[in-house]
């Protein structure tokens, strides 16, 4: 399986269980082979691809930068030096969350899981400086609104939200969440299309219902989301 060049607004985060998985990243090709661990960074983009013949096979979990920020509580994410790993703090890690997330866990069990992770991502990075209460708080209210939106709002409606101006929540955000706001509330739509063609609705109502222009317009942004085109995920998901 090939993917095109595209973006997440989550850590992804994975093993290589066979074969070898290349992938432009960071302005250089990376290769992790069988048994390394790689962490890509929210809103980096980068593809995939075999790096041999034989092909490869992995496992990966998205998450949510949030939960890192949180589980920080600088407010700021950490950063990783080196994308692909081998027997390091971060990849027992990755592998205990790879495991974990095998079955419906527990909350305490969760908050564990992803405060190793966590702590692991922070060990990996150049130190961050922290982010105020108040630059925190507005993120917040501005996350909490475009989690719920149905259509892009105004910048003046999330600076009157947040009490933060439009450069300055571009900038705060980009720091707790990885991406801009723009771009999360890009993804919330686009999660919400996912579920609709997962269900098996039409790609044209999947658009439709997720607020996009029309379905060319939601193919576009999927593709740059997740590298492959939305028939191509539903054929793959079923």
């Amino acid at each position: 399986m090939r993917f095109a060049p595209h973006r997440h607004d989550t850590y992804a985060v994975g093993v290589t269980l066979s074969g070898v998985q290349s992938f432009s990243y960071r302005g250089t090709t990376l290769h992790s082979e069988t048994g390394c661990a790689f962490v890509i960074h929210p809103d980096e983009k980068h593809d995939g691809r075999p790096g041999t013949d034989e092909g490869f096979g992995y496992r990966i979990i998205y998450i949510a930068p949030g939960l890192i920020s949180d589980a920080l509580g600088s407010g700021a994410l950490p950063f990783v030096k080196d994308a692909v790993t081998r027997e390091s703090r971060l990849h027992r890690a990755i592998c205990a969350a790879l495991d974990a997330f095998d079955r419906p866990i527990p909350d305490l069990r969760f908050d564990d899981i992803i405060a190793r992770l966590a702590d692991a991502l922070a060990a990996d990075s150049p130190p961050a400086h922290g982010v105020s209460a108040k630059a925190k708080s507005a993120v917040r209210i501005a996350r909490s609104y475009l989690d719920e939106a149905s259509c892009l709002p105004s910048s003046e409606l999330l600076e009157n939200l947040t009490g933060l101006s439009r450069f300055e929540l571009a900038r705060q955000f980009r720091r707790c969440l990885g991406t801009s706001p723009h771009r999360y509330a890009t993804m919330r739509r686009l999660d919400g299309a996912r579920r609709l063609i997962a269900a098996n609705v039409s790609l044209a109502e999947a658009a439709a219902a997720s607020g996009f222009a029309d379905q060319s317009h939601m193919t576009r942004q999927f593709k740059q989301a997740y590298g492959i085109s939305p028939g191509a995920w539903r054929a793959l998901t079923h």
